[in-house]
């Protein structure tokens, strides 16, 4: 008779015997995917140890999801070596809504190629091969994927798998190697990949709910000097229902997407003689990001913020006093000689208001100490991530540095986050929850975080009372901190639900050592202050980016670069507008008015096209009345109404930041 265990599974105290499989426990209910034990995420058909914690896995669970995604990732690099066998395998890893998979392929794929793939894929869900989990040595899985390059190079890094690539944590890992086999039902072999796990009990729990949905090329581990491959992105999702959810807002954020709309509203550019990653402002766009610089600027000054400016370079020993060198080496432009000194342009503005701190004696009486500026940075992004206004290599900051006593450090940052959140809210930003970001505490990563544990279980559990204390939720980010110390972050949903990191606020230790900074406390000692570094939009160019997809280019009155477009039934009745336009303007209104040859349905084509919040036309009627009429965004329209009334409902929506 087998040994009986003692499991707690699901909360609950249980006997099972010994050799008791997740799929023994949670087989007959197929929304449960997987299984955690002891926190370990790990495929069903493993045998559980006695005295473990079992927690089932759902399918429409982040962890569920992942492990659909990440075996029909699989399922394709099985499809694509069927039909290609001469094609290598990169890396498939689940990414976030979906999941890729890269090869090295003679030519790249096809639209059709996709759709025969894809075709390829549902036979081999249909057959309903199950994933089958093998430890192997390293010398073995050598000589299994001998004819796997990028395989081979990725056992050889195994032992510093985040280096390999992004997405390679999911192929090899600090212990052994396992590979992952697609059985045919008749228990033999139908294709095998160098995996960590775990998958799926069945390709069948795919279903049909899953798409592929564009190729391109992707670098080997991310680096241009390495060869280009071919990336296949698709996704799946635990029912067809939740897929066409997903496939309705690709469509919408299709629409919405920024760099479309920044050319049809004529915002912006990114011409290739500046370079990649570089944006020019169109004098509407200019509008938008005079309003928000504005803004801020006035906020700031309001929340007790002194305005400073510093310069786009610097000689590179700032950087190595900071601690930004070497972390930050790659990210940062190269070095340029001059007069026998090595400068930089700044990628961060930090070190700068440093020594406008140490630029003089301070005095606890000054404290808190704030500085605040637009500064100018330069990221150097690769080619491959640089993306419109969103991932960008020069970007504004609303950077603001916080000096203050560790006394005072925890209401600064309530003080911060009540700032960051009003700002949102300010900019039709409402829906929001928190992360915390910390160091990592074990393995190679942790290295790069500086500091004592005092320091960082201090600030960790500062940032997190202030947190809480907003009654956000507030998610953790273990490793996602800055060398120097942890940090808060705004993640907010825009209008269709999409998630975007915005606002920073990170507590900092180590600068102020580094400057050797000090303050004449009370008793007449010398301190060190403790520096908050905080960024409300945290770029300007991102930010635009975001509201340009947030309101699909239909921007509140306040923030459109056209507030009013006067559009006359015709000709004669063009003068009569432009003096309604003028009182308008005289109150600060941008107007503009469309005096072109186009006929009147034209005009008003355009002006729905346009997205600007007011539309007023003048006929004869209007010009007899003293009035105009009113056109909205949606098509609806009032008509006859004096002048003094449009006026004043104009300017009601413009000082209440209403959208309209």
């Amino acid at each position: 008779m087998s040994a009986q265990l003692a499991l707690t599974i699901a909360g609950m105290q249980r006997s099972v015997q010994q050799g008791t499989t997740g799929t023994d426990l949670f087989g007959e209910d197929r929304t449960i995917v997987a299984m955690t034990v002891d926190g370990q995420l790990q495929d069903l058909f493993r045998e559980v140890p006695g005295g473990a914690v079992v927690e089932p896995v759902a399918i429409d669970s982040v962890d569920g999801l992942n492990v659909l995604r990440h075996s029909a990732a699989h399922v394709l690099a099985q499809a694509v070596q069927e039909v290609n066998p001469q094609a290598k395998l990169g890396i498939g890893p689940p990414i976030t809504d979906g999941f890729y998979y890269d090869f090295d392929v003679e030519q790249p794929f096809a639209p059709e190629d996709l759709k025969a793939l894809e075709k390829a894929m549902q036979k081999i869900i249909n057959e309903g091969q199950t994933f089958d989990r093998r430890a192997v040595t390293d010398d073995a899985a050598r000589d299994e994927l001998a004819s796997e390059p990028y395989k081979l190079e990725l056992i050889g890094l195994k032992s510093n798998a985040s280096e390999a690539a992004e997405g390679a944590e999911a192929e090899v890992g600090d212990g052994g190697l396992t590979i992952y086999d697609n059985v045919h039902k008749d228990g033999t072999r139908a294709w095998g990949d160098l995996c960590r796990g775990p998958h799926l009990p069945s390709t069948k729990l795919i279903g049909n709910a899953f798409k592929l949905l564009r190729s391109g090329g992707a670098y080997w581990r991310g680096s241009e000097k390495n060869p280009q491959l071919q990336r296949i992105y698709g996704t799946a999702w635990p029912s067809k229902t939740d897929l066409k959810a997903y496939l309705d807002r690709l469509a919408e954020a299709e629409k919405r997407d920024h760099r479309k709309l920044g050319r049809e509203l004529d915002l912006y550019s990114f011409p290739d003689e500046i370079g990649s990653g570089l944006v020019v402002f169109h004098p509407k766009g200019g509008v938008i990001k005079r309003e928000m610089e504005d803004y801020v600027r006035r906020r700031h000054i309001e929340e007790g913020f002194d305005y400073v400016g510093t310069p786009h370079i610097s000689k590179a020993g700032l950087f190595h006093t900071s601690g930004h060198l070497p972390y930050y080496a790659d990210t940062m432009f190269p070095p340029m000689e001059l007069e026998g000194a090595e400068y930089r342009l700044k990628a961060m503005n930090c070190p700068m208001h440093n020594l406008i701190f140490s630029s003089r004696g301070r005095s606890y009486r000054e404290l808190p100490l704030r500085f605040f500026e637009f500064g100018s940075v330069y990221r150097y992004e690769k080619s491959g991530v640089v993306h419109g206004l969103t991932r960008v290599r020069g970007m504004t900051q609303d950077d603001s540095h916080s000096y203050v006593t560790a006394e005072q450090a925890p209401d600064e940052i309530k003080h911060l986050l009540s700032f960051v959140l009003s700002l949102l809210r300010d900019f039709g930003l409402d829906d929001f929850y928190l992360e915390l970001s910390t160091r990592e505490t074990e393995g190679d990563k942790a290295a790069k975080f500086i500091g004592s544990n005092e320091q960082w279980e201090e600030a960790t559990s500062i940032l997190e009372r202030a947190a809480r204390e907003t009654g956000l939720d507030l998610v953790d980010d273990p490793g996602g901190a800055a060398f120097y110390g942890p940090k808060i972050s705004v993640q907010a949903k825009d209008a269709i639900g999409r998630t975007w990191q915005l606002s920073t606020i990170q507590y900092d230790f180590n600068q102020p050592e580094r400057f050797g900074l000090e303050y004449q406390a009370a008793d007449g000692s010398r301190k060190q202050p403790v520096m908050i570094h905080s960024a409300k939009f945290g770029s300007i160019e991102r930010f635009i980016g975001v509201l340009v997809e947030h309101y699909a280019g239909a921007f509140p009155a306040w923030l459109s670069p056209v507030q009013v477009l006067g559009v006359p039934v015709a000709e004669e009745y063009a003068d009569y507008l432009w003096d309604v336009l003028k009182q308008l303007k005289g109150n600060g209104v941008r107007v503009e008015l469309d005096d072109s040859d186009d006929r009147f349905p034209k005009k008003i084509r355009n002006a729905s096209k346009s997205k600007v919040p007011f539309v007023l036309i003048a006929g004869e009627d209007d010009r007899a009345g003293g009035a105009v009429s009113f056109r909205y965004r949606d098509g609806s329209q009032k008509n006859g109404i004096p002048i003094a009334q449009a006026a004043a409902e104009i300017l009601s929506a413009i000082t209440e930041r209403r959208q309209v």
